[in-house]
């Protein structure tokens, strides 16, 4: 029997209830951001009294963190899902930037600009770190030892970040580069600053790949 057909009927409600809190939220989100997100706006959308809500989630912050988890599980299966069907560290990038396209919001509430007052549990970074474990994964199947430069000996010493990942400097700096480079790309992209431009964010993406997938990336 599963954890869903164990509930009792009061716990199924109260699991329907948060999960229409966090809809509501998230289109509060997409309509005016982070910040502006509001309990008693989201109550007031249910038919709810603030004190009602504040039932299922006792702050605004509680909300955020749970939209931060599910986030982050989200990517996390993601590229989990992706490596396992055997995806290299291109395939990783790829489903990077969909999974991003498909939800900009959900994507800028992890990646954007962090929300004031606001800070995470520590359990929202064990969770990030799966993701750069995949990540470090494959950089560590793919590199190879390059020649000693000033910042893969700064990686040697300074590496706690890579939670005891056995990958060589030169693996750990691919993925550093990985994640700032395609992490940048993605970010001017859903924030809309190509607007304009005349040229095509998803040739960008790929050439930002390609060179970062070049021996001397």
């Amino acid at each position: 029997m599963g954890k869903t057909d164990a509930q009792t009927p009061r716990e199924r409600y109260r699991s329907q209830v948060r999960a229409e809190i966090k809809e509501r939220a998230w289109e509060q989100i997409a309509l005016a951001g982070v910040p502006a997100l509001s309990l008693n706006a989201v109550a007031k959308q249910m038919g709810m009294s603030g004190p009602a809500l504040y039932r299922y989630f006792a702050s605004r912050d509680e909300l955020i963190t749970e939209l931060i988890r599910d986030a982050y599980r989200s990517l996390a299966e993601t590229v989990r899902t992706a490596s396992a069907a055997g995806a290299d560290l291109a395939g990783l990038a790829h489903a990077l930037r969909a999974w991003a396209l498909a939800d900009p919001q959900r994507y800028f509430l992890v990646y954007g600009t962090p929300v004031p007052g606001y800070h995470a549990p520590d359990d929202t970074t064990e969770i990030s770190s799966e993701i750069m474990t995949t990540l470090l994964d494959a950089c560590a199947a793919r590199t190879t030892d390059g020649p000693t430069t000033p910042f893969t000996t700064h990686l040697e010493g300074h590496r706690d970040w890579a939670e005891g990942h056995p990958a060589s400097p030169a693996a750990l700096r691919q993925a550093l580069a990985f994640w700032t480079r395609l992490h940048g790309a993605l970010s001017l992209e859903l924030a809309g600053h190509f607007a304009g431009m005349d040229l095509d964010p998803a040739l960008l993406f790929a050439a930002e790949l390609d060179d970062l997938l070049t021996p001397d990336a």
